[in-house]
């Protein structure tokens, strides 16, 4: 009964096989373009990107998993998002002695989000919303 029930999924996967492979040459043979195959989808690598956030206060409330948009807030021009949906990697202890210089974040971005980041952080103070 077994061996039956083998032979009978092998004889219908080599017919569906058949059918498909033949399929494609009759819509070849009517001058029909072949399917064309669809690249695979761009894998995106996540970098660790260390952010220096303005309000240190806000950086205690945030855990690993976290997810946050980074706003830069410029003197000139209104508030622009430059990462989204960015998961916080760690949350480093805050460092002694230092003033009002905000505290550091690590997020888990895109390579192009990461160098927009390092560049926002150059000319703007940083901030984060939780999402």
């Amino acid at each position: 009964m077994r061996r039956r029930r083998r032979a009978t999924a092998a004889g219908l996967a080599v017919v569906a096989t058949a059918l498909a492979e033949g399929g494609a040459q009759a819509r070849a043979s009517r001058g029909a373009a072949p399917p064309v195959a669809k690249p695979p989808a761009a894998v995106v690598r996540l970098v660790s990107a260390p952010v220096r956030i303005a309000d240190a206060a806000t950086v205690r409330l945030l855990r690993p998993g976290d997810r946050v948009d980074v706003v830069a807030a410029e003197r000139t021009g209104p508030p622009r998002v430059v990462a989204a949906g960015a998961r916080v990697s760690e949350v480093p202890e805050p460092e002694k002695g230092v003033g009002d210089g905000g505290a550091l974040v690590v997020l888990s971005v895109p390579r192009d989000t990461a160098r927009a980041l390092v560049g926002a952080g150059a000319v703007a103070r940083l901030a984060v919303t939780l999402c």
